[in-house]
């Protein structure tokens, strides 16, 4: 049976993080085998698997807060529970990272807005009174580092390229601009988490993430005329009100646990 998470809100910094870095490291895990050469594959896929093990510490926290919670202490919430019981309208991830993967010059761009917006947050989180959300995003942080390097150089590889990938960087820039905003736009769980010095207020993190999109953009020779301000699209994954593309996504993740219940590998 799918699980209603609505009730354990001081979980839902936890979930949200998480859910982020899994429905990426899905949409990574799809290029496997289809890079554009060798060395590329192996590179998506590996950022694939670091965004699939934050999930998992992720996961596996809220996990433990739930159970410990749980009134009659019968609670049996785990990792694969989270990630594979919940229904769509229980995701807290942000609508940019459940996005088609499209061609490469997408799927590198929404990888750099994404990743640098992990950066900081991760690096503030290191800071966090929990001393579990601080553990995983000083280890995530790492990660991360790596992930903003890789695709920051590939934005400015196909933005100051031939005019094909010019133009294919153009275009995901028009495709994905309107979905960065959410990352900065905080949901109640993550201002409440602030206020108790768990989390962080998101908004906090826009001035450094534009300014640094902003360098990588003008080294890329990426018009910035029209980046003078974040454009909403009017709903949030944050708060789960996703697009078509995350029920796909489910559809495709989750059927072999939903057909066979609590199976193992």
């Amino acid at each position: 049976m799918p699980v209603n998470i609505s009730t354990y809100q001081p979980f839902n910094l936890s979930l949200h993080l998480a859910d982020n870095a899994l429905i990426l490291g899905h949409r990574n895990s799809e290029w496997t085998g289809h890079g554009p050469i060798l060395e590329q594959d192996i590179a998506i896929s590996n950022i694939a698997l670091d965004l699939v093990g934050q999930a998992r510490n992720f996961y596996q926290y809220a996990a433990k807060l739930m159970n410990e919670s749980s009134v009659d202490g019968k609670e049996n919430i785990t990792e694969d529970t989270l990630a594979y019981h919940r229904d769509a309208w229980d995701f807290k991830n942000c609508l940019l990272v459940e996005q088609t993967n499209g061609d490469w010059a997408k799927t590198i761009l929404r990888q750099f807005f994404f990743s640098l917006y992990q950066f900081y947050l991760y690096e503030q989180l290191q800071n966090s009174k929990d001393s579990t959300i601080a553990a995983i995003s000083e280890k995530a942080l790492k990660e991360v580092t790596y992930h903003v390097k890789w695709s920051s150089e590939w934005v400015i590889r196909l933005g100051d390229g031939t005019n094909e990938s010019h133009e294919r960087i153009l275009k995901a820039l028009d495709d994905l601009w309107k979905f960065t905003e959410e990352l900065f736009i905080p949901a109640d769980y993550e201002l409440e988490a602030a206020n108790k010095h768990v989390g962080i207020d998101p908004s906090l993190l826009k001035s450094k993430w534009f300014q640094k999109v902003i360098e990588i953009f003008e080294e890329a020779t990426i018009p910035i005329d029209n980046l003078s301000g974040l454009h909403s699209i009017g709903f949030y994954g944050k708060e789960g009100k996703h697009s078509e593309h995350l029920g796909y996504i489910l559809a495709e993740m989750q059927f072999v646990q939903r057909a066979y219940p609590n199976c193992e590998w």
